[in-house]
């Protein structure tokens, strides 16, 4: 074919799309890597499920690896059929939503005002949260505060105390000061308030940091154990971590002192595996629906372009 300005023959046009090879060889490499990445990463996890329906004499010997071995469910009907477990386990579910929700109270509203970069005393307000990163008041003057303000046996011991995590608050703040301020003066001119303005402008258009946060929150006081273990004085106000740890104690010390029972033993060998099971499985099950908004929640919060 002959290019009709220069006479001379055009050269054949190439796919702007097609991939050349370095770029596929790159896909493969690629691929293999982040292929090992997610075995070495699933592994562990598959052999702690496995380890929890498998018998005690192929736990002890090492045997198990991504299936079970001698499958047995003696530790998940012992644990199962203890009222006193179901219990802890809805202490768990309603710590989890009280405190995650102060939290994210507390947290969004104190990320909003320090976005604001004309606030008088905006910088003392910052230095005030980035000190507590490094300096906490220590675990006696603590526990004497709760006591004192008759916070203890109560979910506010635990919800309280925690409630404001400075690395989120930093988020939070960096995501708000991302958004568009003229939005803001847009609503404030239509006559919305300050909370107006959080509540039906700044917070929808916050879903991805929101939800990202709800995640960070949630999972720590799912998984947390000693608050509730300084702070509650009886058994069924304790959250289903302490209730498992106990059970692990206890298994424990029965095989240590060489006890003959073979239910107790094989309670002992495989109770640390059931109890990871037990206790991430919620968090397994909560995290899909929040997975599209963690990657694009924490990078808004962290760059700003």
């Amino acid at each position: 074919m002959v290019s009709p300005l220069s006479g001379r023959p055009a050269r054949p046009r190439t796919s702007v799309n097609q991939p050349t090879r370095g770029y596929r060889v790159f896909q493969g490499v690629n691929g293999v890597v982040l292929t090992l990445v997610v075995g070495v990463t699933l592994y562990p996890f598959l052999n702690i499920i496995a380890r929890s329906f498998s018998a005690e004499r192929q736990i002890r010997a090492g045997q198990v690896t991504l299936w079970p071995k001698g499958f047995n469910l003696t530790t998940y009907k012992i644990v199962f059929q203890d009222s006193m477990f179901w219990r802890n386990y809805g202490n768990t579910v309603l710590y989890t939503v009280v405190a995650t929700a102060v939290a994210m109270v507390l947290t969004t509203c104190y990320a909003y005002v320090l976005s604001k970069k004309n606030l008088k005393g905006r910088g003392a307000l910052v230095g005030i949260a980035v000190f507590t990163m490094f300096f906490t008041g220590g675990l006696i003057p603590n526990y004497i505060l709760v006591t004192d303000l008759g916070l203890k046996n109560s979910v506010w011991a635990i919800a309280l105390p925690n409630a404001i995590s400075v690395f989120n608050l930093l988020v939070m703040k960096a995501f708000f000061e991302s958004l568009p301020t003229e939005l803001e003066e847009a609503a404030q001119i239509d006559g919305l308030g300050t909370y107006g303005v959080l509540l039906r402008i700044v917070l929808p258009l916050s879903k991805a940091v929101v939800a990202t946060m709800v995640l960070f929150y949630s999972v720590s006081f799912w998984n947390s154990w000693f608050s509730a273990f300084l702070y509650m004085d009886r058994t069924e106000l304790m959250p289903v971590t302490v209730y498992l740890r106990n059970l692990i104690s206890g298994a424990t010390t029965g095989g240590n002192a060489g006890a003959a029972d073979a239910q107790l033993s094989q309670v002992g060998a495989n109770i640390q595996a059931v109890t990871i099971v037990l206790t991430s499985l919620p968090i397994l099950c909560v995290y899909p629906f929040v997975q599209r908004y963690f990657v694009s929640g924490v990078m808004l919060g962290a760059v700003k372009g």
